[in-house]
């Protein structure tokens, strides 16, 4: 803020920064305002010496710019957050994709709607579809509930069945039934993208995509990691050059789909293919939608540093 003239004899402005007992003790508020911009303009200019002679020493001698990163680590909630011994912990008990991860099975996904659907979530299915290969989508009948959609699927051989929620004609959740013996998942959907809505996407092809899964560290995040995993083959064809990632933040996962482009020998570009759209678990249930084994509350959002996922 910029100082303000007054009547009388120039003060003299101090050059360094101010305690906050002197500026209490200055009752008048334009002097007070005075002795502030001074001291933050001391501070700046002390601040910017002090870089200028760091700069030297550091051309002088590289080994401290080094030192100087390596230790200079910003806090960050992802570094302070609260310790959880599940991290990188091997999983415990029956492991529901085993058959998977041996290659025993396939992936073949059936994707259906909640009752009485709209254009919205017919919408989200054709992108699914288009993203998960060897899927296929069936239209849900009024009066099938969820255990006997899935017995459906299993009597056909189906790996996994997904489920696209909807209220007030918006698309607002997605459920993922691992077949024959679950786990069931819940997570709620939102910021929704269509690829008509990004700009410069390009048009996906029928490839099989490569499979990016980030920050799913802790033994619930790799159970859920795992269950992407299952939908899509192990086998990802490069020649199509198009990548899916679930991207885990703060447990909020974040849906990109992306084409490398080769401009050059050296170089690779990104074109976005869409949609966009973020996921956050809110359960998990064994089997097919039985017992609830981990459930989402409101109160577990007040503590900012705990993560789930």
């Amino acid at each position: 803020m910029p100082s303000r003239k007054t009547k009388g004899k120039k003060k003299s402005v101090p050059t360094a920064p101010v305690a906050k007992e002197v500026l209490n003790s200055v009752k008048n508020k334009i002097k007070r305002e005075n002795l502030l911009y001074a001291a933050k303009k001391a501070h700046n200019v002390s601040k910017h010496k002090s870089r200028k002679e760091r700069l030297k020493m550091e051309e002088a001698d590289p080994q401290l710019k080094e030192e100087r990163l390596a230790n200079n680590i910003p806090a960050t909630i992802e570094n302070m957050r609260i310790y959880d011994e599940t991290v990188d912990a091997p999983i415990e008990g029956e492991d529901e994709f085993e058959e998977y991860f041996k290659n025993k099975r396939a992936p073949k996904v059936l994707i259906t709607t909640s009752k009485f659907a709209r254009a919205q979530a017919y919408e989200v299915s054709d992108q699914l579809i288009n993203i998960i290969p060897g899927s296929e989508f069936v239209k849900r009948g009024h009066k099938f509930s969820m255990k006997e959609i899935a017995q459906f699927c299993i009597n056909r051989d189906y790996t996994d069945l997904i489920v696209i929620s909807e209220d007030k004609k918006v698309v607002n959740g997605l459920t993922f039934v691992h077949l024959p013996a679950g786990p069931t998942m819940f997570f709620s959907l939102t910021s929704l993208k269509m690829p008509k809505q990004i700009s410069g996407h390009g048009r996906a092809t029928n490839h099989g995509p490569e499979l990016v899964l980030n920050n799913f560290s802790t033994r619930l995040g790799m159970t859920v990691g795992r269950l992407f995993q299952s939908l899509f083959p192990q086998t990802p064809e490069f020649v199509g050059r198009q990548v899916v990632t679930l991207h885990n933040q703060r447990d909020f996962i974040f849906f990109r789909r992306h084409r490398y482009l080769f401009k050059e020998s050296e170089r690779v570009g990104l074109q976005e293919l869409g949609p966009q759209f973020t996921l956050k678990l809110r359960r998990v249930q064994r089997g097919i939608a039985e017992e609830m084994e981990w459930e989402h509350h409101p109160e577990m959002d007040k503590e900012k540093k705990k993560f789930y996922l």
